[in-house]
């Protein structure tokens, strides 16, 4: 047992002991089916703070000769799968946090120096009796282990991209890192599984695909391991039932990080959640929201006015395939968006190619960003939205007009308002605070088309739903009707059992007047 090689089971007992422990052992089926295969390379990208070190240390206890920890998984979901007993604690486990060697050298060479040293000193202290020949040649020493035990490595590599972040510049230092880490797992017999991990996936640094063996496993695209990379639905329900904490309110702050049609929860602030019995930003709160700023602040190829749209509640559509993978290659406002995606700034829907902001934790890391610096029109927009549920609930047509002439007005600087997606996007700033006590859906199936915003009741709001149709260069009274006739008072029945009044709200906008008309009636689904 070593620091490096063969550790003990102590970190992840630390985690089984914690007061909050969800059992995502599971995953352990997923790497053992990759075990002496082709498909032994695996790098699992996720934000900061989404349990990547603690399953890197659950992996750990689960494979290294340097443990006994039957007992620690016995009650875990791992232990009924029939390849837990096959692999526990077989292999010559290398556990690297990569994280931990950004001090230990001057440049690139000597941390890869410091970190080779690290792995033979204990290599040498558990196999003293081995025929290695250079004791100094890392590749070497490992094959000749290899070939002496029979038994394979197993490699677990946290935070891997840590020192590409570090020389996010240096292409020759990139280049140096991924030639060691080729030439350390790439086709090497010795290799029985390489599981890495990071915030970014690997193969498009630069032109260099020294690691293109690797299946990665990414917020873009999690393959099998969707239900690993978050909380899932039932899993946040329980601890809610356990800490008594409303599971919609958990539901508005965490939830909404769409994974391969899967939604999970960010863990980190769902634990803190419940240990501190509050909701508010905790996984947002251990980094300032200056990351965010300095990338949304790129407005390059009209990323400015996509940041506008997601605010307002809208998705937009993103090309995620262009992306070079670093932090500091920026082509498009696509590579921006993608960014944001693997930060867990923004989540992906692969299957309509769109991204949006994903819980009510994130916006509010939005909305610190652009107090200033131009994006004053919007803020003011969102403002201004205080007093509009309340003149909507009250039916006040002519103050809800002239609210949204405001709005209009304020935002005009920053949003091309020549067409219905438009007008949409600026009720949707101007309704911004309802979104505290409503669910607010676009563009809802319901009766013979598409109901355009629908705003329904959180659980603890007494006050009824809010169909909303809007008209351009028509009028206020045409929309309700459209309302009527088409049956959109069913969206709000598709979506919940509520039965009860429904405010039906029509807004029209006249592009010779550059004014708003609104007309207001209750209909009784």
């Amino acid at each position: 047992m070593g620091i490096y090689l063969n550790q003990d089971n102590l970190s992840f007992r630390q985690s089984l002991n914690s007061e909050i422990y969800v059992d995502k052992s599971g995953i352990i089926s997923l790497t053992n089916s990759c075990i002496n295969t082709r498909d032994k390379y695996v790098c699992i990208s996720r934000p900061r703070r989404f349990g990547k070190s603690m399953t890197a240390e659950m992996l750990c206890a689960y494979y290294s000769r340097g443990s006994e920890s039957g007992e620690l998984f016995a009650g875990l979901k791992i232990a009924s799968d029939g390849s837990f007993a096959e692999h526990l604690n077989r292999y010559n486990v290398v556990h690297l946090n990569m994280a931990d060697f950004s001090s230990k050298g001057k440049n690139i060479e000597e941390k890869i120096d410091y970190i080779s040293k690290c792995i033979l000193r204990d290599l040498k202290k558990e196999f003293p009796g081995s025929g290695c020949s250079d004791w100094s040649d890392l590749n070497d020493v490992l094959k000749v282990v290899f070939d002496e035990t029979r038994i394979p490595f197993v490699f677990i590599i946290d935070e891997w991209d840590s020192i590409f972040r570090e020389h996010e510049n240096d292409t020759a230092a990139q280049k140096y890192y991924l030639d060691f880490l080729r030439a350390l797992l790439k086709d090497q017999a010795y290799v029985g599984l390489a599981y890495m991990t990071g915030i970014l996936p690997i193969k498009k640094y630069g032109v260099h695909s020294a690691l293109n063996m690797f299946t990665e496993i990414s917020m873009i695209d999690t393959e099998r391991y969707a239900e690993f990379t978050g909380f899932t639905g039932s899993e946040v329900e329980e601890l809610c039932s356990k800490y008594s904490m409303p599971i919609e309110e958990i539901r508005k702050w965490y939830d909404g990080y769409e994974v391969n049609g899967i939604k999970v929860f960010n863990p980190r602030s769902v634990v803190r959640s419940m240990m501190s019995h509050k909701l508010g930003s905790y996984w947002t709160s251990t980094e300032t929201y200056d990351a965010l700023k300095k990338y949304i602040e790129m407005n390059m190829d009209g990323l400015r006015d996509k940041v506008i749209a997601m605010i307002s509640g809208d998705r937009v559509r993103v090309n995620t395939r262009k992306f070079q993978n670093d932090m500091s290659t920026f082509n498009s406002s696509d590579d921006v968006l993608t960014l944001l995606i693997h930060l867990g700034y923004l989540t992906y829907d692969a299957a309509r190619e769109e991204c949006y902001i994903p819980n009510k934790e994130v916006m509010d890391e939005f909305m610190n960003c652009i107090e200033d610096r131009g994006w004053e029109p919007v803020m003011a927009a969102i403002n201004a939205s205080e007093s509009l549920l309340g003149y909507t609930l009250s039916k006040d047509t002519s103050k809800v007009a002239e609210e949204i002439d405001r709005v209009h007005e304020e935002s005009t600087s920053l949003i091309n308002y020549n067409d219905e997606n438009s007008l949409a996007m600026v009720i949707s700033l101007a309704y911004y605070t309802a979104r505290n006590s409503y669910f607010m859906l676009r563009e809802q199936p319901a009766g013979k088309g598409f109901a355009d915003i629908i705003f329904l009741p959180r659980h603890d709001n007494p006050n009824p739903p809010i169909v909303v149709e809007l008209k351009f260069d028509k009028s206020a009274e045409g929309a309700i009707e459209q309302i009527k006739e088409r049956n959109y008072k069913n969206a709000v029945s598709n979506l919940s059992e509520y039965r009860g009044e429904i405010i039906c709200v029509g807004i029209n906008y006249d592009k010779s007047t550059k004014q708003h008309t609104c007309a207001i009636e209750t209909v009784v689904q």
